[in-house]
């Protein structure tokens, strides 16, 4: 599943809105697939965890989860492993988003776990410091999102533009193999563009596309900048 991952790359996460929750994340995830196809560009979907088996079993696309916890089957009342994840049809999952933070500890278990079922791991950091620290825990991405930005629709490619190029310089000290990924308010083309010139390999997302009236219409302007 992780060879399969190609780069530059887009996730959209589908949070909890209820525009992309049930049958609305269904019709999301296919008109993902479609651009994804029509263009070439690799885009991941990742929808609420009740969601993921109605999704993946719909689109060829990548499925993440939003959230994996580490351990193993037996008593973990409410936590999300990895080998229910395989079974819903996942290729990866998010870890550690800004609105679901977890431990170091917990965050290098998971990646371990992940790595033993073969699923992607983004995990999701705040700062250059958290950053490299995840860098080292070899996920498979790394996607920086400064809280303070995340759905305000003005981005970090552009608002805080040092944040990545200085970021990205600091997790390659550690990590040369990682993915680097922009998130935080990333919302157009332009946005999309910017991450990729200051060394992201992709973004990740949400509202932008999640809550749109014309999805289509914004994937396509994302995609724009990764079309050769």
């Amino acid at each position: 599943m992780v060879d399969d991952i190609k780069v530059p790359l887009i996730v959209v996460n589908f949070k909890t809105y209820p525009q992309a929750t049930g049958g609305h994340a269904v019709d999301l995830a296919k008109t993902c697939e479609s651009v994804s196809e029509e263009h070439g560009v690799q885009i991941i979907v990742a929808p609420q965890i009740p969601d993921l088996y109605r999704v993946s079993s719909v689109v060829d696309i990548p499925v993440f989860s939003q959230h994996m916890d580490p351990g193993e089957p037996g008593r973990f009342t409410g936590h999300v492993l990895a080998e229910t994840l395989v079974e819903a049809g996942c290729s990866g999952t998010l870890l550690n988003h800004s609105e679901h933070r977890m431990q170091l500890a917990d965050i290098e278990a998971a990646v371990r776990r992940a790595e033993q079922h073969h699923l992607y791991t983004v995990v999701c950091t705040n700062n250059p410091p958290v950053s490299v620290a995840a860098a080292t825990l070899l996920p498979s991405a790394v996607a920086v999102e400064p809280p303070e930005l995340i759905g305000t629709g003005i981005s970090v490619s552009q608002a805080q533009p040092e944040v990545i190029t200085g970021t990205v310089e600091q997790i390659r000290a550690v990590n040369k193999d990682v993915t680097v990924l922009c998130g935080a308010g990333i919302s157009s083309g332009a946005d999309v563009e910017a991450a990729v010139r200051l060394g992201a390999q992709g973004v990740l997302l949400a509202s932008a596309v999640a809550k749109a009236d014309d999805p289509r219409s914004v994937l396509e302007d994302l995609v724009r900048p990764l079309v050769h």
